[in-house]
């Protein structure tokens, strides 16, 4: 008798999860290049090709947090209230990330975070990947907000805005400040930067 769908899908979460886990450990032990596929596998007591039908590559062992967010910006802009300016309601959903101290606006100060995001952005390797993550938020926004060229170059704008004030709160965090005392900073910082995306963006 085969498994109920919703066990199976269980069952694949938290394989998906264990090797991950593994994973992020070891890199964070040991550093990115001195951790073999092999050694993540024995760790999770998964074979070699178990890991790459839940993890194609190295890099998305680590980024697949991240990947956990690709479209996010595409998402808000499209369930937007009516009457919301599509800068409007990033820049609420950008405050909100800071309030809930979410790592992706770098505004947390949990030790295994910091170790996180000093392991992806001290790796170029990861650092390279994880460009490639924006530039897919980029083209889905870019959809989101007008076919035309108006619509890329919108995109393109905050998805910079958003890296630079998520790495700007991360290296004040990585200088040993706390989420706390850094975040009316990352309020500040974040409603000057939407503001003036909505001042240059008024007609979308």
């Amino acid at each position: 008798m085969s498994e109920p769908v919703g066990l199976r899908a269980r069952k694949k979460a938290r394989t998906r999860d264990a090797i991950a886990d593994a994973a992020i450990s070891l890199f964070l032990a040991r550093g990115f290049d001195q951790v073999s596929v092999s050694d993540i596998a024995a760790t999770a007591e998964v074979s070699k090709p178990t890991l790459f039908r839940y993890f194609p590559t190295k890099e998305d062992l680590v980024l697949h947090r991240f990947a956990d967010h690709n479209g996010e910006a595409a998402r808000v802009v499209g369930e937007r209230r009516p009457g919301t300016a599509p800068i409007a309601a990033l820049h609420q959903h950008f405050r909100a990330g800071l309030d809930r101290f979410e790592p992706v606006t770098g505004l947390n100060d949990h030790p295994e975070v910091v170790a996180f995001h000093r392991l992806v952005f001290g790796t170029p390797s990861l650092a390279g990947r994880l460009l490639q993550y924006m530039r897919d938020d980029e083209d889905a926004l870019a959809a989101a907000l007008d076919p035309g060229v108006r619509g890329r170059l919108l995109a393109a704008q905050v998805i910079a805005v958003q890296r630079v004030l998520a790495r700007t709160n991360w290296q004040k965090i990585a200088a040993g400040r706390t989420a706390r005392d850094v975040h009316p900073e990352a309020i500040a910082d974040a409603d000057l930067a939407f503001a003036q995306l909505g001042r240059a963006t008024s007609h979308l």
